[in-house]
């Protein structure tokens, strides 16, 4: 079987790694006065910053998915599981290490907020979560498209259910994952419905990317799909009520964003699936590969991880739109420049450690 790569996930890893740079680099650093919805080019900028997450955590559960399933074909799945299980321990760890603030802790201050919930957690478990949705589908394909299609619809639909969800009962570390209340800033639910969705996606890429027109009947059932959630997903969830006398329904079509943000997901995936051939620069690649880097760069420095000091430190809530969209943009070039030069290093560190080990090992 011939084997296809799909760039256009690098492109999307891309373009969602870079809204979440801008998004936190404008959204900390911009004067408050100038976040008013009566403008139109914040409106604009507000809404597609609030794609910017579905997009990392869809993309992230399709790819994900879409290696071990290609694993699971050249007979090497169990190589993959055990590296997603240490690549999503290793998100926990890092997620949690980026929040700790040591410089505070060697002046005796402190505080639980290290133990919120960021992005990097929530990713992390997720991995964790579909390899054990994927054993207990006894590794078969078909079994893991219709249960992660179906967790994602029951993560959506009950989102009344869990919206204000606080188990006080658990220890904080493990509550932090469910509610918001101490300051996490992103829970499992609903954000693991994105990462299963994207899991279904990367199924049915793998069951049907060998057929003929597969790209062509992809990208029109993207548009398709995208459109009808954004515009119809409310409607669909009125009718349910009526018809099944189910009050559920109605609260998930009165705050309608869950399905209405994958509708735009996937209108994304729509665009840069049909620009693939155009797009598919070295450079958007590389950062698209490098997503992982580029975010604990640009945490530590928007942030001040482990010391406290960081742009937030100076700028917060100080910069005219002028100059927080010229520091926006190179902030980005200086991130994914100093991401690179690290992963360049990375790479030639462990390729003289393992010519240091293959000399010992002849010796």
């Amino acid at each position: 079987m011939k084997t296809y790569r799909l760039y256009f996930i690098d492109i999307v890893r891309a373009f969602a790694i870079l809204m979440m740079l801008q998004g936190h680099f404008i959204d900390t650093l911009i004067d408050p006065i100038y976040k008013d919805s009566n403008f139109i080019a914040f409106r604009i900028w507000s809404y597609f910053r609030g794609i910017t997450a579905p997009t990392f955590f869809t993309i992230s559960g399709l790819i994900f998915t879409y290696l071990l399933l290609k694993a699971n074909e050249k007979k090497q799945e169990q190589t993959r599981i055990k590296k997603g299980l240490r690549r999503g321990f290793s998100l926990l760890g890092i997620g949690y290490l980026l929040r700790m603030p040591f410089l505070g802790w060697i002046n005796g201050y402190f505080s639980t907020y290290f133990l919120a919930i960021d992005v990097l957690q929530i990713i992390g478990l997720s991995l964790i979560l579909v390899i054990l949705i994927y054993i207990l589908c006894f590794k078969k394909t078909y079994l893991v498209l219709i249960t992660t299609l179906f967790i994602s619809l029951i993560i959506f639909i009950t989102e009344p259910w869990y919206r204000d969800l606080s188990i006080e009962w658990l220890p904080l570390f493990m509550n932090n994952f469910f509610s918001k209340i101490n300051g996490s800033v992103f829970t499992l639910f609903p954000w693991f419905g994105f990462v299963s969705f994207g899991a279904f996606i990367a199924t049915l890429f793998y069951l049907n990317q060998q057929k003929k027109i597969f790209k062509e009947v992809a990208i029109a059932t993207f548009i398709s799909l995208g459109v009808f959630l954004i515009l119809y997903s409310s409607s669909v969830l009125v009718f349910l009520s009526k018809l099944f006398k189910i009050e559920l329904f109605l609260a998930a079509a009165n705050y309608n964003y869950l399905f209405t943000r994958l509708g735009n997901v996937i209108l994304y995936f729509a665009l840069f699936y049909s620009l693939e051939k155009y797009l598919k620069h070295p450079l958007i690649l590389k950062i698209g590969q490098n997503t992982l880097s580029i975010y604990i760069i640009h945490f530590i420095i928007i942030y001040g991880s482990f010391t406290g000091i960081g742009l937030k430190h100076f700028f917060e809530k100080k910069l005219t739109p002028t100059a927080v969209i010229i520091g926006a943009v190179l902030f980005l070039f200086v991130v994914c420049l100093l991401s690179f030069l690290y992963n360049k290093k990375k790479v030639f560190i462990f390729n003289k450690i393992g010519v240091v080990l293959k000399n010992l090992r002849l010796k």
